[in-house]
């Protein structure tokens, strides 16, 4: 691990999936100062209380791990979304710009409208169905244009600890439910391998936009397929003959070109990654 001085990293969202995962990967590190917060320590949408924290601590670095994710309650609560997916981003990189800070901002495949069936580069213009997606994008544009030193990481199919798509599946395979799953490709990650490659990033001093999965590309289908067979018990998964949420991009297979032509390492495949996550649950005791 490298970095300089005994830098300070703020982690804002500290208690979401990637954001617990980095924090781990970071917390017993001698070469660097956690500061964690979460909902309830600093509210991001308010830019004076941003700006009392960064006087307070003055972080090195700021990793935004805040987000309105859930994609229904974005479209029902347009203005909450975009506060906090896009003001709170906004606000952030204004804070990194005053203290001269580093800004990560975690983003999304849903920033693309999925129609396609090639996959996203960094190069490819974003187009997003969703109110999710247009505030994610919305947050990225502010970065772009307001913090010096930025690195944005788009992301797919995150899993970690809490309530996601992995958690579903084994409740209901404990549970003997039926499993039926949406149409769609992309390539899962777990939340563990995006705070790995936030702190290679990092560790590189690499700017820019970077997408960022596990290696390989599944459908829904064979990705519950998957977590079945890691679970070791009969599971009956059925794919949807029509999609319902057509919010979410049916093909949302992002590229992780900026990382190949940079020579950065890339991540696992996603299988691997998923069988560390699941192990990692068994070992804990936890399912979600």
């Amino acid at each position: 691990m490298m970095f300089k001085n005994r830098e300070r990293i703020w982690v804002a969202g500290a208690g979401g999936q990637v954001g617990r995962d980095f924090v781990r990967l970071l917390e017993k590190a001698e070469e660097v100062e956690l500061i964690p917060t979460d909902i309830g320590d600093v509210d991001i949408t308010d830019g004076d209380s941003v700006r009392l924290f960064m006087e307070m601590n003055r972080p090195e670095i700021i990793v935004n791990c805040v987000g309105m994710t859930d994609i229904l309650a974005c479209e029902e609560n347009k203005d909450d979304a975009f506060r906090i997916n896009a003001l709170g981003a906004r606000n952030l990189s204004v804070a990194a710009r005053s203290f001269r800070s580093r800004m990560v901002q975690i983003s999304t495949d849903d920033v693309f409208d999925g129609t396609t069936e090639q996959p996203y580069d960094e190069f490819d213009t974003p187009v997003p169905n969703s109110v999710y997606g247009k505030s994610k994008l919305a947050g990225e544009n502010f970065v772009r244009s307001i913090a010096p030193k930025y690195l944005i990481l788009r992301s797919s199919w995150v899993y970690g600890e809490g309530k996601n798509f992995v958690t579903d599946v084994l409740r209901k395979i404990e549970n003997g439910e039926t499993i039926q799953v949406e149409q769609g490709y992309a390539s899962p990650t777990s939340a563990l391998e995006a705070a790995r490659m936030i702190l290679r990033l990092l560790e590189e001093e690499a700017y820019g936009t970077y997408h960022a999965t596990c290696q390989g590309v599944c459908s829904r289908y064979e990705f519950a397929r998957k977590i079945a067979q890691l679970s070791g018990k009969e599971a009956k998964i059925e794919e949807m003959a029509v999609r319902r949420n057509l919010l979410r991009p049916r093909y949302a297979v992002l590229d992780n070109l900026m990382l190949r032509i940079s020579g950065i390492e890339m991540m696992q495949p996603w299988e691997a990654a998923l069988e560390e996550y699941i192990r990692g649950i068994r070992q804990n005791g936890k399912k979600s």
